[in-house]
């Protein structure tokens, strides 16, 4: 039907287009035929007034007038409309219309052209001239004629193929209503059934055309959503089962870390683990040994047999057999069963394995061997870590022991040290009963060095427990400052700004230290009324600023006080890389500054 609808659309337009071209130009025909009758009434007219009066611009327009009509009279416009069959009355009247102007009016004009006198004849002309306009109009009608026939011709085939396009729609309406609509609608009806469970529904249509192969697709589908949804309860069990396996088996991950990396995994830690993958995996007894490369015999910390005894170790012959990294993973033992192991490893280092015992018959699943390979690579991590730590631990322990040595050098072994000398002087002094006064001098250095050495061994063991009760400088400058402030009634401000910088312990100590030394200065000998502490870190870099503060007496007065105190400054700026300065306050009193840069990064957030 839609063929049928094209055809008719293109032989319609077709046909039109070829009407349409033939009546092209038919109205610019009849403009110019319609022009030839006045143009014959007004060579008439100028033929009457040469006849009157003989005047020469009469003649010359009457001679323009001629070339205009002959032209006119053969004009392409004229001659497209003519038809090129002599009989039809067209092409009859155009011959008698040309006769009539070459045998009649155009001669006569040419005479009166041509020659001055007035002849009988040339009077006859304007009789002739109605006549021949007569002829004329015949023409102008048989053109309008030509071209209503084409007109109707074309109203014709149009109206022929609207009729019929018309028809072959409804026709075409018909058919689809019963080829496409009502089958359509029938398997809309049972698709209906299908979603309310009715799986054995079937339609009825058939043969071999489109609607045909739907209805056996859709047979075909309604068979097999029924095998599907006999199937369907078995999977949904199944998936059931699966779902229900992997939650046990997240479940069991989750507590093994929670187990592993909660507290310092002991071998009370491994058993529970062990216990809880056995209950998960529904396998055999599992084992956890452990043993480094360097190690000869290898450490069973955990096993959930019952003899106490590792399948693995009844199967290997030794250790190094046992925990060989090229061995297979999976071993039979004479009866039938089978050993899966798993090496606990980290991105470092090897540092056991983890074996568990397959019964025989019996064959581990994927999804249980890819259990026990993350339970294999969590109890590594948590053996790595530990171990890590364990080194951390070892580590801060000698550096805080290096710390201490270092302070103990810088202070009490240097005190000793004077006194020692004192000792020798006053044992030289003893032996000459005169040198009294050598003797007295000596035992007052003594004194004053026992005293020294006292004090310096409390400020050290004031400042090991500030650091170990507590972890941040801020604090620890905070107890010392209000130490101070309390021990010499001399009101100190403390401002610590240090942003996101971390400090060693060593440069921790070495800060501490130095405002201990300042302040204790300032106590003895600055007389002050106020002190200020800042630890501020500076625009545009990482680096730190130590200001210690005092409106007292002043440096230059008191650094001969001090200058033992001073020097052990000098040493821990050193030690520091940076720079420490004694410079006279503005106002009054004495600013101890330091400037260096931490060598520790930018903390990040956590």
């Amino acid at each position: 039907m839609i063929a049928a609808i094209t055809v008719l659309a293109v032989v319609g337009m077709s046909t039109s287009w070829m009407v349409a071209e033939t009546t092209q130009g038919n109205g610019e025909a009849i403009n110019v035929a319609g022009s030839l009758r006045m143009q014959s009434w007004r060579m008439a007219s100028l033929y009457q007034r040469i006849l009157q009066d003989s005047n020469p611009t009469h003649r010359s327009d009457l001679q323009q007038a001629i070339q205009r009509f002959e032209t006119d009279l053969a004009a392409d416009s004229i001659l497209s409309v003519l038809p090129s069959d002599e009989t039809t009355p067209l092409k009859q009247v155009y011959r008698q219309v040309e006769n009539g102007w070459q045998q009649r009016i155009k001669p006569d004009l040419i005479s009166l052209l041509t020659t001055n006198t007035t002849t009988a004849a040339d009077a006859a002309l304007l009789d002739a001239v109605p006549q021949f306009v007569a002829h004329i109009n015949d023409l102008v009608k048989q053109i309008e004629e030509a071209t209503e026939a084409k007109i109707f011709v074309l109203r014709v085939i149009l109206g022929v193929a609207v009729i019929g396009t018309i028809l072959a729609v409804i026709l075409s309406i018909y058919l689809v209503n019963n080829i496409l609509v009502t089958p359509l609608k029938g398997l809309l009806g049972l698709t209906d059934q299908i979603r309310q469970g009715n799986l054995a529904v079937r339609t009825e249509l058939g043969g071999e055309d489109e609607i045909g192969q739907l209805g056996q697709a859709f047979n075909l589908m309604a068979e097999d959503l029924s095998k599907l949804y006999q199937d369907l309860e078995a999977r949904v069990e199944q998936k059931t089962a699966e779902l229900t396996r992997s939650n046990r088996s997240l479940d069991l991950l989750y507590r093994s870390i929670t187990r592993l990396h909660g507290i310092a995994p002991d071998r009370a830690v491994f058993h529970n683990v062990l216990k809880d993958a056995e209950a998960v995996l529904g396998l055999g007894n599992g084992t956890i040994c452990l043993k480094e490369d360097n190690d000869q015999q290898g450490d069973v910390v955990a096993t959930t047999s019952s003899d106490g005894k590792s399948p693995m170790c009844q199967r290997a012959n030794s250790c190094a057999e046992c925990h060989d990294p090229h061995a297979a993973r999976m071993d039979t033992l004479p009866d039938g069963r089978q050993i899966l192991r798993m090496p606990l490893t980290d991105a470092e280092k090897r540092y056991g394995m983890l074996a568990v015992d397959v019964p025989a018959n019996t064959t581990a699943e994927r999804w249980q061997v890819q259990l026990l390979e993350a339970l294999s690579r969590h109890i590594g991590v948590t053996i790595a870590s530990e171990q890590r730590s364990e080194q951390h631990r070892r580590v801060s322990l000698l550096e805080e022991r290096a710390v201490i040595a270092r302070e103990l050098h810088d202070s009490l072994a240097q005190s000793l040290a004077y006194m020692k000398i004192q000792v020798s002087r006053l044992r030289a002094a003893v032996k000459n009963p005169a040198d009294a006064t050598e003797v007295t001098a000596a035992l007052e250095e003594l004194r004053e060095g026992l005293n020294s050495s006292y004090q310096q061994l409390r400020e050290l063991l004031s400042t090991f427990r500030l650091r170990m009760e507590d972890d941040d400088l801020g604090m620890a400058l905070a107890q010392t400052t209000t130490e101070f402030a309390e021990r010499g009634n001399l009101p100190i401000a403390l401002d610590v700004s240090l942003g996101n910088l971390n400090l060693t312990p060593n440069e921790e100590i070495h800060l501490l230290q130095i405002v201990r030394e300042a302040l204790s200065n300032t106590l003895k000998h600055a007389h002050a009324s106020q002190a200020w502490v800042s630890l501020q870190r500076q625009e545009g870099n990482n680096s730190l600023q130590l200001r210690i503060e005092d409106d007292g007496a002043g440096i230059q007065k008191t650094a001969n006080l001090h200058h033992y105190g001073m020097a052990i400054m000098d040493e821990r700026a050193r030690a520091l890389h940076g720079i420490l300065q004694y410079l006279p306050r503005t106002g009054g009193g004495t600013c101890v500054q330091l400037d260096f840069t931490p060598k520790t990064r930018i903390a990040h957030a956590a």
